[in-house]
């Protein structure tokens, strides 16, 4: 068997890992300005922690989970999401006596879905989640929080954010009955999966992805039409908020969101960029997750993005001129460098050695790594204790004492 990496995982490397570490030091520098505190949960749980908050019904339960059962017979699995673990963490960790608790998380997530370009099997996701806020204020801050990530990666030109509310359990009800009524009449024309959505999960038949019940969605009735007094007033509250802060969002009728637990706002930040995956983050209101799950009533909000999705956004970095090549002339320099590489490091100077060659062959070796400078050491410099330190991107070289030299290289820009 050919040694390869499992279909829909991948490896990340060289410039796209670059990405990934630059797009999760944006959100959690983002995370302390707006005072959230990280959380890390395991990668596989028990099966009824996401049975529970997903619901049985949901394409994530039924088709996309990886379940085992592990030495001692418990059904476990591999999270395919983050805020059902954040969520039990809080119940069984007793957090949720200090609220409200505004929490952040990163890590990667499973789903055994199809894959293409922005969708994987194996992905990484970062999320937050605000926690015993029930108040439209709550759901303005974490949106504020997404939208200025966003401008914090230079994104905000290729994302959109949309829109919607799904309202309170009343008019949620009122209006799912409005929705069966109407798509009972095009059962026999809708896929396959809406047809089966129509019995278990009739809102979820708004988003999909199906043209011919595309066409068919069309001419629903609005959940809009179905809304309270309070459900009305709590998004009037959420978008006026937005206007305030200068947050332009569009609204979205369709826009439900898939899983079981959410309530009133739900939204997702799009991008035209990416063909078919255009969600790059995505989230809502969930009063009833936290008493689904077995603790007290206590309402929340949150959302979670994706940082395969979003890395494809991001251009490329340009390649970085930020190391310290050391360049051993003689053998008496080889043994130098060692210590001398130790001290750079101890002063914060990235350095690497050049392992082999002579020095015209070292040189170009330290060019091929887009080194900034090369230090040739040899005999000579030992013995008058300065170094020839080469500025690679100008070509220029200059001799200097130790001290000269540190002194010099802890004043340039490593891009630590």
């Amino acid at each position: 068997m050919k040694l390869q990496s499992v279909r829909g995982t991948r490896d990340i490397y060289g410039d796209e890992a670059q990405l990934f570490r630059e797009i999760e030091r944006q959100f959690s520098q983002c995370a302390k300005i707006y005072d959230f505190q990280e959380i890390q949960t395991p990668i596989f749980e028990f099966t009824q922690v996401f049975k529970r908050s997903l619901g049985d019904e949901t394409d994530i339960v039924n088709k996309e989970m990886y379940t085992f059962e592990d030495r001692s017979g418990d059904s476990l699995t591999l999270r395919p999401e983050g805020t059902a673990s954040v969520v039990r963490a809080t119940i069984s960790e007793s957090l949720l006596r200090d609220l409200p608790l505004k929490l952040y998380y990163s890590g990667p997530m499973f789903r055994h879905e199809r894959p293409q370009k922005g969708r994987y099997r194996q992905f990484t996701q970062f999320g937050v989640e605000m926690i015993g806020v029930d108040d439209p204020v709550g759901d303005i801050e974490v949106l504020s929080f997404a939208w200025n990530f966003f401008k914090s990666c230079q994104l905000d030109q290729k994302v959109q954010l949309e829109i919607n509310t799904i309202g309170d359990d009343e008019s949620r009800g009122l209006y799912l009955e409005k929705l069966k009524s109407y798509l009972e009449k095009y059962k026999n024309d809708l896929s396959e999966d809406s047809q089966k959505r129509l019995i278990k999960n009739p809102l979820r038949i708004l988003d999909s992805k199906d043209q011919s019940d595309q066409k068919i969605v069309a001419g629903a009735p609005t959940l809009a039409d179905s809304l309270n007094l309070e459900s009305k007033s709590f998004f009037e509250q959420v978008v006026n908020g937005l206007e305030k802060l200068g947050l332009s969002y569009q609204l979205n009728p369709l826009l439900v969101r898939g899983l079981d637990y959410y309530c009133h706002s739900v939204f997702e930040f799009t991008t035209t960029h990416l063909g078919s995956q255009n969600a790059v983050l995505s989230g809502g209101r969930y009063n009833k997750l936290i008493e689904t799950m077995g603790g007290p009533s206590t309402p929340g909000v949150g959302w979670a993005a994706g940082t395969d999705r979003i890395a494809l956004l991001l251009e490329k970095p340009k390649k970085p001129h930020h190391t310290l090549a050391l360049i051993a002339a003689t053998d008496k320099g080889k043994d130098h460098r060692f210590q001398l590489l130790d001290e750079l490091r101890q002063e914060q100077i990235p350095s690497q050695m050049i392992y082999s060659g002579n020095i015209s062959k070292q040189l170009k070796k330290a060019n091929k790594r887009n080194c900034s400078y090369a230090l040739i050491i040899g005999d000579d410099e030992i013995e008058r204790g300065t170094y020839e330190l080469k500025n690679l991107l100008e070509g220029t070289q200059e001799t200097l004492t130790k001290s000269e030299l540190v002194s010099f290289l802890k004043k340039q820009d490593w891009g630590l």
